[in-house]
């Protein structure tokens, strides 16, 4: 039995890095502490207990894991540190040797850090609790809210794909989720307390209900049910999990926002093939010829990998020309990354740090052409805005159904609320567009 009253008047800290998933899980876990009778604090401010949930879906990440870490050691000298997430599952005994560590959580111990914080100061020697990843099958289902009005409802964790460049699966597990009812619950329960926005995240979250006989697809119409004032918006999703019953129905729906996040990572089969993904590039410009269709005005924005093994000067090329011809809005840039125990280091092509940052520039430059094609196109039309807390100088910020970014002057009243506007010019840096007044 944990004695709780030891965590009265004790003070948490929080630093997470990486995805929204992982900001909806430290969410949970801070609740978790506060209901134990923890007080959670602001950065900077004293804490006896640090705790920090980490990314490592490169090796970019994993290296700002271990800044973080040090910088929150010098920062807290006297707090107990406790590191968890993605990183301390995969590399627990490197994490461990930091000085200054203390306690190092896998993915299915984080969900209980009252169980091992308790009775501890500070140790000379830091504690690794993880189990095997292939052991790992809880669910937590989480929601949390931004620094602005949005909330983050994790509907699904894990992964079982195995593509070639991704360590994931060894570090979140097989793919689970819970109900559809369970799940609707915790919506619920974030409508209640003001969310008007909520973004369903995951790792897969296409496979949601996975070895049951729920889908994604039954959890939208559910959600669409609600009879509340809110917005649902889908995170990434792949494109062979995409059907065409679930972008047929978005086009209908009130509450899912026309807003779409699909992985490509690949313009050519080529690649997709050596990177092992479950679709080609034929069926993903089916997908988004379909969502034009229906939904001229929808946001499309797509993931693309540059880099990868395999992947020759001539392959990046088409690739480019494929992204080219398609209609869509913005691309999402990742530069590959080598990762221990990956089937693609068995790939001898190797791609210089050169050339893979020379790609990544190119494929920037292009997305920032797209995305000016979409605003341009949405300049005179009426859309409705969920404005935000967020500042930017005397102006207030919030993103329209399709997830224009919009601007105007500060108003108190309008924040967390929806409004129909006309979007007219861009904003002085060009970063937003302004309504007409």
């Amino acid at each position: 039995m944990i004695d709780y009253t030891q965590f009265q008047n004790k003070k948490v800290v929080f630093h997470t890095l990486g995805c929204k998933l992982n900001f909806a899980e430290t969410s949970a876990i801070a609740q978790q502490l506060i209901n134990n009778g923890f007080t959670k604090v602001r950065p900077g401010e004293q804490a006896d207990v640090c705790i920090v949930n980490t990314c490592s879906v490169t090796d970019t990440a994993d290296r700002k894991g271990r800044q973080a870490i040090h910088r929150l050691v010098r920062e807290y000298p006297n707090a107990l540190m406790v590191v968890t997430g993605c990183y301390a599952q995969l590399k627990p005994n490197e994490i461990a040797q930091i000085k200054g560590v203390d306690i190092v959580l896998g993915a299915n111990e984080k969900f209980d850090l009252p169980l091992f914080i308790s009775q501890h100061e500070k140790l000379k020697t830091a504690e690794i609790h993880t189990t095997k990843i292939n052991q790992v099958k809880v669910f937590q289902p989480t929601c949390s809210r931004d620094d602005r009005t949005r909330h983050f409802l994790k509907v699904q964790d894990g992964c079982d794909y195995y593509c070639t460049y991704c360590t994931i699966p060894f570090a979140r597990g097989r793919s689970r989720s819970a109900t559809v009812a369970q799940t609707v619950k915790i919506a619920e329960e974030a409508i209640e307390q003001g969310a008007k926005e909520i973004v369903l995240t995951g790792v897969n979250i296409g496979d949601f209900g996975s070895g049951s006989n729920e889908s994604f697809f039954d959890l939208l119409r559910a959600l669409d049910t609600i009879n509340r004032e809110v917005r649902f918006r889908i995170s990434s999703i792949e494109p062979n999990l995409l059907t065409d019953e679930i972008i047929d129905y978005v086009a209908n729906s009130h509450h899912i926002m026309p807003h779409f996040h699909i992985p490509l990572q690949s313009g050519t089969n080529e690649v997709l093939q050596l990177m092992r993904r479950k679709y080609n590039r034929e069926l993903f410009t089916q997908k988004v010829e379909r969502i034009n269709k229906l939904m001229p005005d929808a946001f499309i924005g797509v993931d693309m990998i540059v880099g990868v093994r395999g992947e020759t000067n001539e392959l990046f090329e088409q690739s480019v020309q494929f992204i080219e011809s398609l209609n869509i809005s913005q691309l999402h840039v990742f530069t590959y990354s080598e990762r221990a125990g990956t089937k693609m280091l068995e790939i001898n092509y190797s791609v210089n740090l050169t050339e893979r940052k020379r790609r990544s520039d190119i494929l920037h430059k292009l997305s920032d052409k797209k995305l000016e094609a979409f605003y341009e196109s949405q300049i005179g039309k009426e859309q409705v805005v969920l404005w935000e807390s967020k500042r930017k100088g005397e102006n207030m910020t919030g993103f329209t159904r399709n997830y224009i970014h919009i601007e105007k002057l500060f108003d108190k009243k309008s924040v967390n609320s929806l409004e129909t506007i006309h979007l007219s010019k861009w904003n002085v840096d060009h970063s937003a567009l302004t309504i007409k007044q």
